[in-house]
């Protein structure tokens, strides 16, 4: 079907204001997805706000570029569904992994992020990233951890005035 040419500006405008403001980028082959399986993928995206779109290869060519995406038009070949994770980096990768997992059919093609495009291959790279909440609490961690290690030492010196103090006293019971 033939899409008008002020159609295909307002499509461009979109994809590119979405890859202007997006984090990371999955680009996926859906053919052979059942409408019902990509439903449930379009569920589960907008839960974690990932924004899908299928758009032509053309049209999506035009629209990364000036982006940090434009290094990601030689995956748009065939029918390519686009996911651009728009607060977590790793929550486009998370996503497609996950439902390539329980759909054959579904297959990722690559992935860019930071300028950089990486292969399919490397997507567990992607998606091990931490939220920003495991990250935020990781962070927490590390800067608890000197605390909680000093008052484990300021606590313990009175325990062990304790034991050098019932330990002489031992000794004198014995040597009396």
């Amino acid at each position: 079907m033939a899409i008008r040419f002020q159609t295909k500006k307002e499509i461009v405008a979109e994809v590119n204001e979405t890859a202007s403001k997006a984090l990371s980028l999955v680009i996926a082959d859906y053919r052979g997805v059942t409408s019902n399986d990509m439903a449930s993928l379009r569920a589960k995206a907008r839960a974690e706000n990932v924004n899908l779109r299928v758009v032509r290869n053309t049209l999506a060519r035009r629209a990364v570029e000036g982006t940090e995406y434009a290094c990601a038009v030689e995956a748009f070949t065939g029918p390519s569904i686009l996911a651009f994770s728009m607060e977590d980096p790793g929550a486009a990768a998370r996503l497609c992994k996950d439902f390539a997992k329980t759909n054959e059919k579904f297959e990722v093609r690559g992935l860019a992020v930071g300028g950089e495009f990486l292969g399919a291959d490397q997507i567990d790279r992607l998606a091990k990233l931490p939220t920003r909440d495991q990250a935020l609490s990781m962070v927490m961690a590390v800067m608890l951890a000197p605390i909680t290690k000093l008052a484990m030492t300021l606590n313990d010196i009175p325990g062990q005035v304790t034991r050098v103090v019932a330990a002489v006293r031992d000794q004198k019971r014995e040597a009396a």
